[in-house]
């Protein structure tokens, strides 16, 4: 799918416009911007709902502050805290990956891409999540509320969309000087986009 300059500024367009006026400004994760928070509140999203993320998130800060917190855990803490939430096994990566952070990074998190996805349980998006939403930096990715929002706006006449496709857009959209704050307003907008229309992406 191509899409010219005139296309991309008015997509740009309306989600800064939306985000200017609906900017879910109150999550957790964002008000307290730190590797160790946009991580886990990933992991959380991944299968969950971003209303009931909310209420495990903020639980899961007062019980594990900090990573070293999390490594020190034991793992009957860790899946104590997380139930509810399904998919033990992402859990326990997190203690694996919390682990790895603290004995090989000296409990902080590395800025690289690549460095990120050497740690349990961290692939691709959620490296590129943590590089664009902590660093700030214009690495393209794709979740269910980003494909929502190009199949809608690029692909609208299409029965079989793949990521690939959508992250050829997604690279050509990208404010690169605010990659952080451009992700947050494509989130935002797919939501609202997934509450008013039937929007399904192929993953």
């Amino acid at each position: 799918m191509k899409a010219d300059l005139k296309q991309i500024k008015q997509f740009q367009k309306t989600v800064w416009n939306y985000y200017k006026t609906s900017a879910r400004h109150n999550l957790p994760w964002r008000k307290n911007i730190n590797p160790y928070h946009i991580w886990v509140s990933e992991v959380m999203l991944q299968q969950t709902q971003v209303d009931r993320v909310v209420k495990f998130f903020d639980a899961w800060m007062k019980q594990f502050p900090t990573v070293q917190k999390l490594a020190n855990a034991s793992q009957i803490e860790i899946l104590k805290q997380w139930k509810g939430l399904g998919y033990n096994s992402r859990a326990i990566r997190m203690k694996q990956a919390a682990q790895a952070i603290v004995s090989d990074y000296k409990g902080r998190f590395p800025s690289d891409y690549s460095e990120l996805q050497k740690l349990p349980g961290i692939g691709p998006y959620t490296a590129g999540a943590i590089s664009a939403f902590v660093y700030n930096q214009p690495i393209a990715i794709i979740e269910t509320n980003i494909r929502r929002v190009f199949i809608h706006h690029f692909f609208q006449d299409h029965t079989d969309v793949h990521d690939e496709d959508i992250l050829e857009l997604v690279e050509k959209t990208l404010d690169k000087k605010n990659p952080r704050e451009w992700y947050w307003a494509l989130m935002d907008y797919g939501s609202f986009l997934g509450r008013t229309l039937n929007i399904k992406g192929k993953k």
